[in-house]
């Protein structure tokens, strides 16, 4: 069992219409998951645009309303502000966001940026205050030299590296990083992602790492999450899911990883073409007339796939 348990939770958002406003149907954007937290491991939730994947992670740190669903922490619902801050959650759970340039304030520094998290949960000196903040630099490979600078005079790499150490501020149990990495080119990408592993063995932080790229979720994670349509499609550790995919989507996600294989070029292409073709028309076997992904089931204690009851290929 983790530190955090998130309960068959449901996002959906209403659509309405007419002249009275009335609200006519729904969006489903999460539609009753069920995930658990446990210390110093990360966790990939992966899926296309649009899945509902970032909007658990918003739900979970509170941006974002739960319409009905718990989420636990320490065995506690704190699914309501009030809950939340009673058990202090907001300061073991920060989050690292896609954009980082649009999640700082350009009118202030990086030393009052970073020391935010630090100001509103611990009671420091200006003095000891600043110590950490430069301590926090040096984590991401930063030097004295940024504190006064603004967020603008940085690159998108060095803008997300201290978005990593604005979350580490509050020493945080759980960090969730949605889409940390996708707008950086790949040099970057890689830089970031081992800063950020380089931090969890040191400081023994747990990931909710959020992304679209199967590549990096292989380099990063523990235990995945498949998402579509608002549902998890399979769920389990990382080599369960990478060396025995179940799910058609699953296997749609994975044969769109770019391989450098040049030798087997036409091979690769008939493959992803092949389950292009079982994902267009295996639709009934992973999901319902009105195109819901079903109910989880278990393969292995620790690997399940979304089926019905008579399974699929």
């Amino acid at each position: 069992m983790g530190f955090i348990e998130v309960k068959d939770l449901k996002v959906h958002y209403p659509i309405r219409s007419g002249f009275f406003n009335r609200v006519t149907d729904y969006v489903y954007a999460v539609d009753g998951v069920d995930l658990h937290i446990e210390a110093g491991k990360t966790y990939g939730l992966v899926g296309e645009s649009g899945s509902g994947k970032s909007t658990i992670g918003k739900t979970i740190i509170g941006l974002e309303k739960a319409t009905s669903g718990k989420v636990f922490y320490e065995g506690k619902d704190v699914t309501n502000k009030q809950r939340r801050d009673k058990e202090h959650f907001s300061k073991n759970v920060q989050m690292i966001f896609q954009d980082s340039l649009s999640s700082f304030n350009p009118k202030k520094r990086i030393l009052d940026i970073i020391a935010e998290p630090i100001r509103n949960f611990e009671r420091l000196s200006a003095g000891e205050e600043r110590q950490k903040v430069l301590s926090l630099l040096d984590t991401i490979g930063l030097g004295e030299e940024a504190l006064y600078k603004y967020p603008h005079e940085f690159s998108g790499g060095q803008r997300q590296r201290i978005g990593v150490a604005r979350a580490l501020a509050s020493n945080p149990r759980l960090i969730i990083a949605d889409e940390p990495v996708s707008a950086l080119d790949l040099s970057v990408q890689a830089q970031i992602l081992n800063y950020m592993k380089r931090i969890q063995e040191e400081f023994n932080v747990s990931y909710l790492f959020i992304s679209h790229d199967l590549g990096v979720v292989r380099h990063m994670c523990d235990e995945l999450y498949i998402m579509y349509r608002g549902r998890f499609v399979e769920t389990g550790k990382k080599a369960e899911i990478y060396s025995d995919p179940r799910h058609i989507y699953t296997k749609r996600l994975l044969s769109a990883v770019p391989t450098l294989d040049p030798v087997n070029r036409d091979a690769n292409k008939a493959k992803r073409r092949e389950t292009e073709k079982a994902f267009r028309e295996q639709q009934a076997q992973y999901f319902d007339a009105n195109g819901r992904v079903f109910d989880l089931q278990d393969i292995t204690p620790s690997h399940k796939v979304a089926l019905d009851s008579k399974g699929g290929r």
